[in-house]
């Protein structure tokens, strides 16, 4: 698990391109400080696993499934990537919960400065949206952020300055694609409330009392 707080931007040295897998050697400082092998790093928002270690930089497979998932594919030596360490008994849980399992992938359609702030605005398909609340958490790219507008079709989040330094998203250019992961939680009440992933996603749908007694709540 890890809480979308990133803790240092990384570099990708070398991109090792198989069939349908490829493995990412990523120079890296902080993040490295007493991790072993089999270890998780987040990365750009993904899991991985830490399969070796040289001096400043780790290697890490991926998967098929992960390319088709993720915009890891997309990655060549030289790019910048989000790098965070799995959670330990004694981290602060700073962000949200975060698996670095990637629901999808998002498009960045446009990038707006406001005083101190950065609006990012991110289009997304609607099997993903149904998800997103405003005022809830999501992950971009690994960063743990706040959904501040959401509707059918895009949703923003607002960049304060420290993020905007300490991250790679507001460097993106319009038409990237971006990791997404949802909040976990609202999958698994989903899960339990017997709703079908295929059904349409309406973002003014919201909870009365008919819907709870409905659902056995009363």
């Amino acid at each position: 698990m890890f809480t979308g707080i990133i803790e240092e931007v990384g570099i990708i040295k070398e991109v090792k391109r198989g069939v349908k897998s490829s493995k990412l050697i990523i120079k890296a400082n902080k993040v490295l400080e007493k991790t072993r092998l089999g270890d998780s790093i987040c990365t750009h928002g993904v899991c991985l696993t830490v399969t070796n270690v040289k001096g400043n930089s780790f290697e890490a497979d991926v998967m098929a499934e992960t390319l088709r998932r993720s915009n890891l594919g997309l990655l060549d030596i030289g790019n910048k990537v989000n790098l965070e360490r799995a959670l330990n008994l004694e981290s602060r849980l700073g962000g949200h919960i975060v698996s670095g399992h990637i629901d999808g992938i998002g498009q960045i359609i446009s990038l707006e400065k406001e005083d101190n702030a950065i609006w990012v605005t991110v289009k997304a398909a609607s099997e993903i949206l149904r998800y997103v609340v405003l005022k809830g958490s999501i992950t971009i790219d690994g960063i743990s952020l706040t959904v501040a507008y959401v509707d059918e079709i895009i949703f923003k989040v607002s960049i304060i300055p420290h993020t905007a330094q300490e991250t790679t998203l507001v460097n993106k250019s319009i038409g990237e694609t971006v990791n997404l992961e949802c909040d976990v939680i609202s999958k698994y009440v989903e899960k339990f409330m017997g709703l079908g992933s295929k059904e349409e996603y309406n973002p003014n749908t919201s909870i009365s009392e008919e819907f709870l007694r409905e659902n056995g709540f009363f």
